[in-house]
């Protein structure tokens, strides 16, 4: 089987690397070949990180998929991640794609919400219900979470599969905690630069329990700049990078996951949890979206849905004799991560998805 996958990005994109490109080798298993087709480069990414305009960028990437499309004859199925062409009309996309390849569409946020909320009334009237119209197009739609698959029914998607976003069990292996005598409790957030601004409803509680309690706060991804230029004391930042990420999840004693319940952010997928759970942390979350699917309120984390409550369930994961009670929801997190949010066991799925794509045949993923 041939497919071609009009990704957003390369690897440096973070919703490309987990929701596609993780599973090749494990599709090429099955013999299934995937022809990677970026959108934009990592130079565009580059320069919207860092606040920059990337016109030009984007233009050189929307010419090169145009010049793509002309070859999808040979491939099995399109593979698309969200949409073809952002900002573009779902009438022009549509008259892109073929009518006769089946046509795989995968969402891990709320894509629609971009356009559907958009402050300009021309762009809610022209772009407002084109990922609805993709969804009705595709022959399978693929949702991070449920709030996304929802959409997909109401867009009358012909199939929908929800498929969490994943770690792979490789990269996170089981560490014993190695906590040195006088070692400060650390809060850990992995993140980028664009999120960063989810942080900033909880800082408060951040720094006081971080006083109260003699701890430090990693905040991996973003810079002080992220935060008006300046960060206090107990708080710390590093560079993110593939290569170091896990590394320094395995500093944090506690992951947090603070999101405003709004529609955009409903929509989005847990991943953070996700990755600090599959490195036995336990977690503190907003009940929004994703999260309440992957948290399990006071077993495997705790979730906080005022400024109290987060003031409250950080004195309690760190307070003195909390470390019983870390490990033990941090162990329980871990093992839901290796039945359900892990790619060894999503992978298989993907597989069958993808070959009854081309087969016409029903799969349902649980």
């Amino acid at each position: 089987m041939k497919v071609l996958l009009l990704a957003r990005y390369t690897r440096v994109g973070a919703s490309t690397r987990l929701r596609s490109l993780q599973y090749i080798p494990h599709l090429a298993a099955h013999g299934i070949d995937v022809e990677v087709s970026a959108l934009f480069s990592d130079d565009y990414l580059a320069m919207r990180y860092n606040g920059k305009i990337a016109a030009k960028a984007a233009l050189a990437g929307y010419a090169r998929r145009l010049q793509k499309l002309f070859s999808v004859k040979k491939f099995d199925v399109i593979w698309i991640e969200k949409e073809v062409f952002p900002w573009m009309p779902a009438f022009f996309e549509l008259f892109c794609l073929s009518r006769t390849i089946p046509i795989l569409i995968d969402y891990d946020d709320a894509q629609f919400h971009r356009y559907d909320s958009d402050p300009s009334f021309l762009v809610r009237i022209i772009l407002g219900r084109k990922i609805d119209a993709l969804m009705a197009k595709a022959t399978v739609v693929v949702s991070g979470n449920a709030y996304i698959a929802q959409r997909a029914m109401v867009a009358g998607a012909n199939r929908i599969v929800q498929l969490p976003t994943v770690v792979d069990l490789a990269r996170y292996p089981i560490l014993p905690t190695q906590r040195r005598d006088g070692q400060m409790l650390t809060i850990g957030w992995i993140g980028t630069s664009i999120t960063a601004k989810y942080l900033a409803p909880v800082l408060p509680q951040l720094l006081a329990a971080a006083e109260k309690h003699n701890a430090r706060i990693m905040i991996v991804g973003a810079i002080a700049s992220d935060f008006g230029g300046k960060l206090l004391d107990r708080i710390e930042t590093y560079e993110w990078s593939e290569a170091t990420e896990v590394a320094l999840i395995e500093q944090f004693d506690i992951g947090i996951m603070p999101l405003p319940d709004s529609p955009f952010e409903r929509g989005k997928c847990a991943y953070k949890l996700i990755q600090y759970m599959a490195c036995a942390k336990p977690v503190i979350a907003s009940p929004v979206g994703a999260n309440i699917d992957v948290v399990t309120h006071g077993d495997d984390g705790l979730l906080a849905s005022s400024p109290q409550e987060w003031e409250a369930y950080l004195d309690r994961l760190c307070e003195n004799g909390s470390v019983d009670l870390r490990r033990e929801m941090g162990q329980r997190g871990r093992a839901k991560v290796e039945s359900r949010f892990a790619l060894q066991a999503t992978a298989p799925i993907l597989v069958k998805l993808l070959e009854s794509t081309v087969e016409g045949k029903l799969v349902c993923a649980e």
